[in-house]
């Protein structure tokens, strides 16, 4: 599995599918001046695209898709979602669809296969609701587990807002308007090292959570992703430049060897980190869930990760809170798993505290 390290290996533009609306955006013809050799095809709705989205296609033809299409569209419904894990809101998203191919993402069950990133231009409305819904929290009143004094607002729920920054300032723009609302922050979590972002000046107003894996794990199930040293070696540097970074460990697998796996990636947090990125560090942990129509969609082009994601003997069904029918590790086993890894974080990084495990 490729492993890449810089933008230009994980994007090559080279057809861009759009609503016609796009044209009447400045972000919509800031992009298309950005890739002016793209093929440009007119759909009615960026959602449905048959000949993107239903077709299953082996692994040559979904890196592909991912790597040199992207779609242009306008986010029609703009609304907040209230959360209470790693924010206290889900922004409307900015994108859909990701480059990257971790085998254990839930986005292609949702959207379709291969699912290339899909761009919203709209962004200044985007932004002008945010302003607008911020406005109405007034203080927050209390500090909580997300927060000591804002409101965190999540704006990479559907993608992976890293990646998608080499595509357009819409990520930025936010960034900046975050800047200028004095009682929130917002944050995203990426498994991609995009060092253009070291140059935004984010003045503490965004929290980045770099996902972490042991890296034999990584090697198989994060397909098309910066690897997990590389993730670690920015942290110092995104700290310096005046973000809030945390880690995410995330998804947590569970093999044979897999405690000794973990504490090698403990091992390296402790080593690269300077005192300033550990005093900030704060860590959220998330076990695998996987999904039926995810297993079959993987066993067409990826069927070596399966062996790890997909072990019904361990493994129990739940119900999302969309109605989907998920499976994570069964419930006594899983409370030990937790169990296990938190009690190694504590141990072995003292100084980072845990945000929520499950």
């Amino acid at each position: 599995m490729l492993h890449n390290k810089t933008v230009d290996d994980l994007l090559q533009i080279k057809e861009i599918y759009l609503e016609p609306e796009v044209r009447n955006y400045k972000r919509g013809l800031e992009i298309l001046a950005k890739y002016p050799d793209a093929k440009l095809i007119e759909v009615p709705s960026h959602w449905k695209i048959p000949e993107l989205h239903g077709n299953q296609g082996s692994i040559e033809d979904w890196t592909r898709i991912k790597k040199n299409i992207i779609v242009l569209g306008t986010k029609k419904s703009l609304s907040c979602r209230a959360n209470t894990r790693s924010s206290h809101w889900v922004a409307p998203s900015q994108s859909n669809g990701c480059t990257m191919s971790c085998s254990y993402c839930y986005v292609p069950r949702r959207k379709g296969f291969a699912n290339p990133i899909s761009v919203f231009v709209n962004i200044e409305q985007i932004l002008n609701y945010l302003r607008r819904h911020a406005a109405k929290q007034g203080e927050l009143k209390a500090p909580d587990h997300i927060d000591d004094k804002y409101w965190v607002y999540e704006i990479g729920e559907n993608g992976d807002c890293s990646a998608d920054a080499a595509i357009s300032d819409n990520v930025k723009d936010l960034m900046n308007l975050f800047k200028e609302i004095p009682n929130a922050k917002l944050t995203f979590a990426t498994k991609f090292v995009n060092r253009e972002m070291l140059t935004y000046d984010p003045q503490l107003k965004t929290r980045i959570r770099f996902s972490l894996m042991p890296h034999k794990m990584s090697k198989l199930v994060d397909v098309r992703t910066t690897p997990i040293s590389d993730r670690i070696d920015v942290i110092n540097d995104f700290v310096d430049a005046g973000y809030e970074v945390n880690v995410n460990f995330a998804p947590v697998i569970f093999y044979e060897g897999w405690v000794d796996d973990w504490q090698l990636v403990f091992d390296e947090i402790n080593d690269k980190l300077n005192e300033k990125s550990k005093k900030q560090l704060i860590a959220e942990i998330i076990f695998l869930t996987h999904n039926e129509q995810l297993h079959e969609v993987n066993m067409g082009w990826h069927p070596k990760a399966e062996e790890v994601l997909w072990r019904p003997e361990i493994q129990e069904v739940k119900y999302s809170q969309t109605g989907g029918r998920n499976v994570r590790y069964k419930r006594g086993l899983k409370s030990e798993l937790v169990d296990t890894l938190v009690n190694m974080v504590h141990k072995e990084m003292p100084y980072c505290p845990i945000r929520y495990a499950f």
